[in-house]
């Protein structure tokens, strides 16, 4: 009997998804004989045992295609899963045991789960399980400490920098302050990097709670001596000092705050101090969708390769990681023990200070 592993994408999507798949079933069929099995949504599929054949036929031309064929799920966690109670009213249930079952009824070998902090984080406790698990990094926020980039990323800074470039003619034509708000919930890796990548006056993050007043008061000089426009890139989880974040729905038992207004609550800010005409931009979802970049592409195959490999020497527990040009591997506790964030003193911030770019510090 031909051995059987699983695959599944957590968390929110992002481009590249399809790539590490394609690149898990390939290798996986191609190299050792394996059967793969998609594991639909994130570990409600596993809990629900929804579940897809991945022959070979399933993933010729996924390479450029955005999302995730397997779907994916935020509301996913097994150990804090939303289930129907007694009285027809939401509660939360630890269903972890059901997956466990379903996974070995599946006849599966290993399961390679592919996305960000948190969907590793519950990996880790399914392995503690008896689940034999391999993780592929994937955040389009950069923030996972094991690895220098994360599936995703590139391909949303490109879509900013394009975006922000955009907004910089329109800016400039009407004499104008504009915002773009750009994804990073407690990392500002995305901002920082389009920021710098297409001139922003001023960058905004979550690392670093910002003075409103020095914001205001470089637009006021730039805008006296030296133009008439400016760009702010503000990453969604920035926030001015001594306030919280901006949020749209708050969290719960099964979901994290759903952060956004970041940009908008800057854009108050500045107009009940100026008489400048401010307008935002929000790119959202925008930034997860789409073709992936080439870096993506091919960091995703690596990383899907990689894999397939660790789970095939019976290398459980690790996640594939990039380091200094080359693809490694490294303990799930790693990656998971803390968020990988825009450090103060660290290159891009020393950057941005020689441009005498605004950071509202």
């Amino acid at each position: 009997m031909r051995r059987r592993i699983g695959i599944l994408t957590g968390g929110g999507d992002c481009p590249g998804l399809n790539a590490a798949i394609r690149a898990v079933v390939k290798h996986a069929t191609i190299t050792y004989g394996f059967d793969v099995v998609g594991i639909c949504d994130a570990f409600k599929g596993l809990y629900e045992c929804e579940t897809m054949p991945l022959p070979l036929s399933a993933v010729r031309g996924l390479l450029d295609r955005g999302g995730t064929i397997l779907g994916s799920s935020n509301r996913a966690n097994p150990f804090a899963y939303p289930v129907v109670g007694v009285d027809g009213t939401e509660v939360v249930a630890d269903v972890s045991e059901r997956c466990l079952e379903n996974y070995r009824d599946l006849g599966l070998e290993g399961l390679i789960v592919v996305g960000g902090d948190g969907t590793q984080g519950i990996a880790l406790r399914m392995m503690a399980m008896g689940v034999e698990v391999v993780g592929i990094p994937k955040t389009i926020d950069n923030d996972l400490e094991a690895t220098e980039y994360t599936i995703g990323y590139q391909t949303a800074v490109n879509i900013a920098v394009n975006a922000i470039d955009r907004l910089h003619s329109t800016a400039e034509s009407h004499d104008r302050i504009i915002i773009c708000e750009v994804m990073g919930r407690y990392a500002g890796w995305i901002a920082m990097n389009a920021g710098l990548s297409s001139g922003a006056e001023a960058i905004l993050i979550p690392e670093i709670d910002y003075d409103i007043d020095k914001v205001v008061s470089t637009l006021r000089r730039r805008h006296k001596s030296e133009c008439s426009f400016s760009i702010i890139v503000v990453a969604e989880g920035a926030k001015p000092r001594g306030e919280d974040f901006s949020t749209k729905r708050e969290a719960d038992a099964t979901q994290q705050a759903q952060l956004g207004g970041a940009g908008d609550h800057l854009a108050r800010l500045i107009r009940e101090r100026t008489s400048f005409d401010v307008r935002t931009t929000v790119l959202g979802h925008v930034q997860r969708g789409g073709t992936p970049s080439a870096f993506d592409r091919l960091l995703a195959t690596r990383f899907g390769v990689a894999a397939v490999d660790l789970l095939a020497a019976g290398k459980y527990g690790r996640v594939a990681a990039y380091r200094g040009g080359e693809v490694v591997d490294v303990a799930i506790e790693q990656a998971t023990a803390k968020l990988k964030q825009v450090q103060r003193d660290g290159p891009l911030v020393l950057a941005a200070r020689s441009l005498n770019v605004e950071l509202g510090f």
